[in-house]
């Protein structure tokens, strides 16, 4: 019999917990809540393949999608399409809680789960930095997945 996979990852202040991996919604999505600490937040990215929605949980959030800044908070819902140039940043002083539904999701899967480091279950708060991230490392799953982070010159503004 196989482990279970871990189920909560830490990844740039971002504390993931799956809800549900693609093998469990056939193949379908990934459904991930995401703790972010207060500045932390996704880089800004795209891709193509993947749809990205986001609920806002808790907290308030700046999205920046394909050039607009959009200010969010609790009850608000983003729609990232697929291939949308896209990063968020926890704006409040206590962190924020995300819904983040991919479709189909094995893209955020893996680079969810590679590129973060896997928490031991029940982990509730986001780790202190023990450093400066990966930045090689993380570069290299984004890559293979398919996944583009922009440098910041290049990011929405």
């Amino acid at each position: 019999m196989t482990e279970p996979r871990p189920r909560i990852y830490h990844l740039l202040g971002n504390l993931l917990t799956f809800h549900a991996f693609p093998s469990e919604t056939g193949d379908r999505c990934t459904i991930v809540e995401i703790k972010t600490a207060p500045g932390a937040g996704a880089p800004p990215n795209h891709h193509a393949g993947e749809d990205e929605s986001f609920y806002v949980l808790d907290g308030e959030f700046e999205f920046f999608l394909n050039g607009e800044t959009v200010n969010v908070k609790c009850g608000d819902f983003v729609k990232v399409p697929e291939g949308a140039a896209h990063a968020f940043t926890c704006t409040g002083e206590q962190p924020g809680r995300l819904l983040c539904i991919n479709a189909p999701g094995a893209m955020h899967d893996i680079f969810f789960t590679e590129a973060g480091e896997a928490m031991p279950d029940g982990t509730t708060d986001i780790p202190a930095p023990d450093g400066p991230p990966d930045i090689p490392s993380i570069m290299a799953v984004a890559g293979r997945v398919g996944m583009t982070i922009l440098a910041p010159a290049d990011a929405p503004s």
